[in-house]
């Protein structure tokens, strides 16, 4: 699994990230942390969330369509 770290300016409330030509995926997962002008540090309980999710076998992985409808269904939208 390939992973891109990049910091990107936030411009009307939107992100732009252009991806590599070699980067071939046709899905993405983004994971979205402000930026503080202090040095921000995870904790260790976040740190291991993003390590697992990141390890996950991509067999594991759904649509973005599945996600939005399990949080339909769970939320009663």
């Amino acid at each position: 699994m390939e992973a891109i770290r990049r910091f990107v300016k936030v411009k009307n409330h939107q992100v732009n990230i252009i991806l590599p030509d070699d980067f071939i995926a046709d899905e993405v997962e983004v994971i979205i942390l402000a930026k503080n002008e202090i040095n921000y540090q995870l904790s260790e309980e976040q740190i291991q969330l993003l390590d697992d999710r990141f390890n996950e076998p991509e067999s594991e992985y759904i649509t973005s369509t599945e996600s939005l409808n399990r949080l339909k269904e769970k939320y009663g939208f």
